[in-house]
């Protein structure tokens, strides 16, 4: 019996293992279910997130994706980082987005990575718009009687600079880059949207819209939450029907201990799966980290 009982650990432990690696998270990776993601916060280049996606591209169990997006955004880098990864996902398996309170800028962006954009009717979203923005703090410092010097290999070098007026020159250059990501947020628009590209630069003048708006200028698809796009699932692409939803995280599982791992996935073998996300919620670290706006970003925040 004890020789039965360890082989059987021993299985349960390779099937675990093979579900952190593949992206499984039943047994033998046989319990077939919809991924549910959610994008929740500002948005950065975060590679955990981005490969959470390749997981679940790789994964066989994982039928679609219901992606639900509370964002503002975030930087523009990390928005396109993260557009990308779902993308690469919704190659194989279709993506519905479904936005929450906020879903704008960096956070449409994501959403135009599904195939499918599900919006409550009062859902903030749109901003569809890039942003620079530096302190300038010269005058302050002559007040207070502080003067910065600085030696640097050229005129362009550190500008726009919080310590000295902006020249013209540098205005231009940081112009030009705010144009040039604009347009690509412009591009994106006119690609994963049903209109053209005149249509796309109407809309992409940075205002923000409600979901019902945003329905009217088809900027998402339909009004509704998570069983609209599970019916879009069911109804346009033929998947969903008995199929549990299950939650996929970048901290699921992948902190967790080997022995905390085998029994989840052993819960998770026999069914219970609400017993399972108990334990698996129980084990989670919460971590707390700092987010540094660096850059270029594509944020939507009402002046206070």
């Amino acid at each position: 019996m004890w020789r039965f009982v360890a082989i059987a650990v021993v299985v349960v432990a390779a099937a675990a293992a093979g579900a952190r690696i593949w992206g499984g998270t039943g047994l033998l990776g046989i319990d077939r279910h919809i991924a549910r993601v959610t994008i929740d916060g500002v948005i950065s280049d975060d590679r955990k997130q981005q490969d959470l996606f390749d997981k679940i591209l790789a994964s066989n169990t994982v039928e679609a994706v219901v992606l639900h997006v509370n964002s503002p955004g975030g930087t523009t880098a990390g928005s396109e980082a993260l557009y990308a990864a779902i993308r690469r996902a919704a190659a194989k398996k279709p993506v519905v987005a479904v936005l929450g309170t906020v879903a704008a800028s960096g956070g449409y962006v994501a959403a135009l990575g599904g195939d499918y954009i599900v919006a409550r009717g009062n859902t903030i979203t749109g901003s569809i718009g890039v942003i620079f923005q530096w302190a300038q703090v010269s005058e302050l410092l002559k007040t207070i009687g502080v003067k910065m010097e600085e030696v640097k290999s050229s005129p362009l070098k550190g500008e726009p600079s919080p310590f000295a007026e902006t020249s013209d020159d540098a205005r231009a250059i940081s112009q030009s880059m705010i144009r040039d990501s604009h347009e690509w947020f412009i591009e994106l628009v006119e690609q994963r949207r049903p209109f053209g590209e005149a249509r796309a630069r109407e809309l992409s003048d940075g205002r923000v819209y409600t979901g019902r708006q945003a329905l009217e200028v088809q900027l998402i698809d339909a009004i509704g939450g998570e069983r609209t796009a599970l019916q879009w699932l069911r109804e346009a692409r033929n998947i969903g029907a008995g199929l549990e939803v299950r939650d996929w995280s970048t901290n699921a599982l992948e902190d967790l201990s080997w022995g905390s791992v085998a029994m989840i996935s052993v819960l998770r073998a026999f069914g219970l799966n609400d017993l399972a996300s108990t334990l698996l919620l129980t084990r989670k670290t919460l971590r707390a980290e700092t987010l540094s706006l660096d850059g270029l970003v594509s944020v939507w925040h009402p002046a206070r």
